[in-house]
């Protein structure tokens, strides 16, 4: 009986760790470098064999724009991001989608380790959750006491 409770509990961690947060292990100097800035990629981020070929790595690869995929009416975008928090302890974070100065969507980002410098994770966003393809977000990752912790500019084609 056992064994039967022990599969459906490991596919809900599965699950979980699929569309949740994971932690990056990085060194103080790449953190440094990154402290505050939301680092959107195709993928994880590259290493080096130093700090300077990491953070090297790391600006080739980051994506200034993120090409959607069109299904049925409407437009998709799955990105990946790792976040360089300029303050830590939050549990609980909200990614928004700024265009000027409307807020134009948000994704809650949940169980959060609060001693964390340092997120990474996949989001899922599309227009009907209220982006519009070729604007440019200013996309800014929000404490819930709307403490913005790590910001990049991203254009959604």
């Amino acid at each position: 009986m056992n064994s039967r409770r022990s599969v459906p509990a490991a596919l809900i961690v599965a699950a979980v760790a699929w569309g949740g947060v994971a932690a990056a292990d990085m060194s103080r100097n790449v953190i440094a470098a990154f402290k505050g800035e939301l680092v959107i990629t195709k993928g994880e981020l590259p290493e080096g064999k130093s700090d300077k070929e990491t953070i090297a790595k790391i600006k080739a690869e980051r994506l200034k724009e993120v090409t959607g995929e069109a299904k049925s009416e409407v437009t998709s975008w799955l990105f990946h991001y790792t976040a360089f928090l300029s303050k830590t302890g939050a549990t609980d974070l909200t990614m928004e989608f700024w265009n000027d100065k409307k807020l134009a969507a948000n994704k809650r980002i949940h169980g959060i380790d609060p001693k964390l410098q340092v997120l990474s994770g996949e989001i899922p966003i599309d227009e009907d959750e209220g982006l519009t393809k070729g604007t440019t977000y200013a996309v800014k990752l929000v404490t819930e006491k709307n403490a913005v912790v790590a910001q990049t500019p991203l254009v959604m084609k």
